[in-house]
């Protein structure tokens, strides 16, 4: 294939479309443009950018944009920026394993109910045959043992400690033009690399787990309703989000959807 930037202007001047006009459609900054054609890549804000704005661009020429991304990550990134994360989830195990302690809590109570109420009818029908005083008051025993233990169990249900939640919410709103990539703990793509205009309608997106990647800080996070800031930096930011928790990432860590 021949160079990246050499196919994308020859694509471009054969179109008869100025820079210009590529810039208003597709929202890049002319200086980008010509950067990818003449493939000064230092001169773009990263990886992450690059592989957008070539998706973009190549759409937009109506180039064949998956082999750009793909020829643009033969040529020149590490290995080491296209270590890929673990796809099997653990969620679903670490959910089910936190159930069974409820599950088993629940479970001797119920055992114990059953317990109490047939050691109540054994004693009852043991008792001497000709005694009726014995017949009619055994049954206002067990029912108001089994009240009494229905009791208890309310109290102790009414006093356990609340669920922990089992899922993350992600609100964002733009404040600036910012690019936004979104998968969940299985590795589905749920925002899949769009760079957003402010003001623009992200849409919210509930999982289990969630791994975000933003290409700056122009932007609005809140975490399960709550305010999270997001440090400006020279890089793209990225965040795995769990109920409760909210974890930077490196870059090798960050989604990339590509």
């Amino acid at each position: 294939m021949a160079d990246i930037g050499t196919t994308l202007r020859e694509a471009r001047i054969r179109a008869r479309i100025d820079i210009s006009e590529v810039e208003a459609r597709t929202k890049i900054r002319a200086k980008y443009l010509r950067a990818i054609e003449n493939e000064e890549w230092d001169l773009l804000p990263g990886p992450v950018y690059v592989k957008s704005f070539l998706r973009t661009y190549g759409d937009f020429l109506g180039l064949d944009s998956r082999h750009l991304v793909d020829e643009y990550k033969r040529r020149y990134e590490r290995p080491t920026d296209q270590e890929l994360r673990p796809k099997t989830p653990l969620g679903r195990e670490r959910e089910r394993r936190r159930r069974l302690p409820r599950l088993g809590r629940l479970g001797a109570v119920v055992l114990a109910l059953a317990a109490v109420v047939a050691a109540l009818f054994v004693i009852g029908s043991l008792g001497t045959p000709n005694s009726s005083s014995s017949s009619t008051t055994t049954p206002s025993t067990a029912a108001r043992s089994a009240t009494a233990a229905g009791r208890a169990h309310h109290r102790r249900a009414r006093h356990a400690p609340p669920r922990k939640p089992t899922a993350v919410t992600l609100k964002l709103v733009p404040t600036s033009s910012v690019y936004v990539c979104l998968e969940d703990g299985s590795g589905k793509r749920l925002i899949p690399g769009v760079i957003f205009a402010a003001g623009q309608s992200i849409p919210t997106e509930t999982a289990k787990k969630l791994l975000l990647t933003l290409g700056n800080a122009g932007v609005q996070m809140k975490v399960d309703g709550k305010t999270v800031p997001v440090a400006p930096s020279a890089r793209a930011i990225g965040y795995m989000l769990t109920p409760g928790k909210t974890t930077p990432l490196s870059p090798a860590q960050q989604p990339t959807c590509a």
